[in-house]
């Protein structure tokens, strides 16, 4: 047999690229042939591959700066027969070049993909840049001209042979970006038939739900299903249905898999309520902090009960009322 092709987004270089090669040891369980790892042009060309069958696509998921990488999520809910069924990590920390021999004091445009940008905007803003988003991290370094500086991966200056004047320039130190492995859901269902069947790995799932009526109550009644049956919401974000103005789909990630009985049995109640729900990807489950966010990490402003902070008769209270505009 040969090795298994695992599709990422190219050039060589790319946070993709990084992510690929560490999904290839992590499922080298699957594949005792090995991954010939495969860079492709854009996502759409990934899962296209991966939807017939010619390998597994990987695309990146979620950032914990910026959030779901949307594009990504939109194609995941329109494919066909893709399902994620890994989530795989990177740490994501940006360095700056400039092309070989180019003075960086003469740079005046700052060029990554438009979240490499969103993560770097210190930097832009020190030194005066505007920007110009590129296809890829990579394809910016590959592509660098005098006059730009590009933010990547630490891999892209010996790649391409491009002068590093800043390391780790990013806004947020420690962030990440999780990357998903897709692959044809009966090729899915194949792979975990024997995870699933090992009591000590717990999962969590991505649901896309769309409500078919519109009313008061209707999306608490949907949320009220997975209360009932004692699942975990980790979280709950929506996307408008393109073309169709104030229609939405809901996204929900929930620590448990479509085959416990708790889940199956709050599936069935869905689709018998009439909504429409399809499953975007089972994964172990990740670990995370508890409580998820401390005080020290909530934004300015707002409001929180808490006797140490509030005063006796809150309710009346100046600083109180103005964050709440009652």
């Amino acid at each position: 047999m040969s090795a298994r092709k695992l599709f990422y987004l190219g050039p060589q270089g790319t946070f993709t690229h990084q992510a690929a090669v560490n999904a290839a040891q992590e499922l080298a369980r699957f594949e005792p042939q090995g991954f010939d790892l495969m860079p492709m042009d854009d996502v759409p060309q990934i899962l296209d591959a991966a939807q017939h069958g010619d390998g597994w696509g990987i695309v990146a998921w979620e950032n914990n700066v910026e959030g779901y990488v949307v594009p990504n999520l939109d194609a995941l809910i329109d494919a066909k027969d893709l399902v994620g069924f890994a989530r795989v990590g990177v740490n994501v920390e940006f360095d700056a070049y400039v092309a070989q021999g180019a003075d960086p004091a003469e740079a005046r445009i700052a060029t990554a993909h438009p979240h490499g940008l969103a993560q770097c905007k210190r930097f832009i803003a020190e030194h005066r840049l505007s920007t110009q988003p590129a296809t890829s991290n990579a394809a910016a370094c590959r592509d660098l001209i005098p006059g730009e500086i590009a933010f990547g991966p630490a891999i892209c200056g010996e790649l391409y042979d491009i002068t590093r004047i800043g390391t780790a320039i990013q806004d947020y130190q420690g962030a990440a970006t999780d990357f998903l492995v897709l692959a044809p859901r009966a090729e899915v269902a194949r792979l975990l038939a024997k995870p699933r069947a090992e009591a000590n790995v717990e999962y969590e799932s991505v649901l896309t739900l769309i409500p078919l009526v519109t009313g008061p109550g209707v999306l608490a009644n949907l949320l009220d299903v997975f209360r009932d049956a004692g699942l975990n919401m980790t979280s709950f974000i929506s996307r408008p249905i393109k073309g169709r103005t104030g229609t939405y789909s809901f996204i929900v990630t929930l620590d448990a898999a479509p085959w416990e009985e708790r889940f199956r049995d709050a599936l069935v109640e869905i689709a018998e309520h009439g909504d429409w729900a399809k499953t975007l990807a089972v994964y172990p489950r990740r670990e995370r902090p508890n409580p998820p966010v401390t005080s020290w990490m909530l934004p300015q402003g707002g409001v929180r009960l808490d006797d140490s902070h509030l005063p006796d008769d809150w309710q009346n209270d100046e600083t109180v009322r103005r964050e709440l505009m009652w």
